[in-house]
């Protein structure tokens, strides 16, 4: 770990602080960086914000960013997938601190767009291996029991397109189909305790409302131990984009099984080898074979910044940020890595630590401008380590683009910038 007592961080650290503090900070942090922006409105001027009055209440009913945060939003790689409907956009992770995602940065995954569902028309079916059949409104799934639970959710394909090698210039392309937020429902195994389960009940097979019907087998086992139908993120109902009125969640598994839109559950005896479980979300592995239900989402870290969208801007005193996460519990240590891999230093793990939700991390270094590799590396509670993509390739190839959780290298250059590299 980063000794906070170092000499040399103790003397950047007070080299930043005095330099930002004092009018002679423009000298230290950089001229045209320090006096960006209207000189009317820097000091000792009184800037035209003090010199009117703001909008009231009323005109921002719900509230919005800063227009001044304009440049942080989703984004999406239309080359990715065949068609605006069923395609995804990315979270921006380079601009994001702490561990929740605000709901309208949450990354999107479609198969057929977004579906639009009056609530008061909706309703969720549990059928199948059951002794009493439900049609549930939302108004009757609010009557139930509720928790709260925060967690992260991935898709399988994040950093797919890696597999192969460094592809994508930006950690939001990257590494951005990953959101994680508080999530407020019904324990799914009190909806399936109100049905009464036959006794050779095994598997279901939830489905969503959208044109695509997508659909997921999913172990009864899984079920009744953690997995929610869900109606709120983050306090507000969901959003439509994140599957309004309802959803289910999944903890620790990836994200094409937490169907959205959520409309009937059938309870069965065996999988049933859907379209989404057989030509697609298997692991296609060298020699032709794929391994089918790897549902857990293993250990995984990404540095946020510095990285090719967040440049580093200045020499001197520097916070390396970053998120760890785990599929199979909660994140014990996360490691970095300023040379490619050869030597690590552990990160101060900051924040909320919670079972199989995002956790932050940061390291403190003092950069000289001189070229660096960037790595991290995250272990959990159960001891799993995040290997090295070379490690994930000796076994699975490089075939598949699911469940990529290899460690992410970013060359720092001498002018702050960052590339996205591999390492041998």
């Amino acid at each position: 770990m980063t000794d906070p007592t170092d000499p040399k961080l103790l003397a950047s650290r007070r080299g930043f602080l005095t330099g930002a503090a004092g009018l002679g900070g423009a000298a230290l942090l950089g001229a045209p960086n320090a006096l960006a922006g209207d000189p009317q409105n820097l000091p000792p001027n009184i800037p035209d914000w003090t010199r009117t009055l703001g909008d009231g209440v009323a005109v921002r009913a719900y509230g919005k960013p800063s227009k001044h945060e304009a440049n942080v939003i989703r984004r999406d790689v239309q080359w990715l997938t065949a068609s605006r409907e069923s395609s995804v956009s990315f979270t921006p992770l380079h601009d994001l601190d702490g561990i929740i995602t605000p709901n309208g940065l949450c990354f999107e995954r479609h198969h057929s767009g977004i579906a639009e569902i009056n609530p008061d028309d909706h309703r969720l079916i549990i059928h199948g291996l059951v002794d009493k059949p439900l049609m549930l409104s939302m108004e009757d799934l609010k009557r139930f029991p509720r928790v709260n639970r925060i967690h992260f959710l991935e898709c399988a394909a994040n950093s797919g397109m890696e597999w192969r090698g460094a592809q994508l210039n930006g950690c939001q392309f990257t590494h951005g189909m990953v959101h994680c937020v508080e999530y407020t429902g019904v324990p799914l195994r009190l909806l399936l305790q109100e049905a009464g389960l036959k006794t050779n009940a095994k598997w279901l097979m939830a489905e969503g409302a959208d044109s695509s019907a997508m659909n997921r087998s999913l172990p009864l086992q899984k079920a009744l131990d953690d997995c929610l139908v869900a109606y709120r993120m983050n306090g507000e109902m969901l959003r439509p984009e994140q599957g309004y009125p309802v959803r289910l969640v999944v903890p620790g598994w990836e994200g094409n099984i937490w169907v959205k839109w959520l409309r009937r559950i059938e309870v069965g005896d065996e999988p049933w080898y859907t379209r989404e479980e057989t030509s697609k979300y298997t692991d296609l592995l060298s020699d032709g074979r794929a391994r089918k239900f790897t549902f857990v989402m293993d250990a995984k870290s990404v540095i946020t910044a510095p990285t090719p969208q967040a440049p580093l801007k200045h020499k001197g005193f520097a916070v390396i940020s970053g998120l760890a996460w785990s599929g199979r519990g909660k994140i014990k240590r996360v490691d970095i890595s300023l040379d490619g891999g050869r030597n690590w230093r552990e990160a101060k793990i900051d924040g909320l630590v919670l079972d199989r939700a995002l956790t932050r991390f940061y390291f403190e270094l003092d950069w000289n401008g001189e070229d660096l590799l960037l790595q991290s590396r995250a272990m959990d509670d159960t001891g799993y380590v995040q290997p090295t993509k070379a490690d994930l390739r000796k076994f699975r190839g490089t075939n598949s683009i699911y469940h990529n959780n290899g460690i992410q290298t970013w060359h720092v250059l001498p002018s702050g910038e960052v590339e996205n590299v591999e390492v041998s």
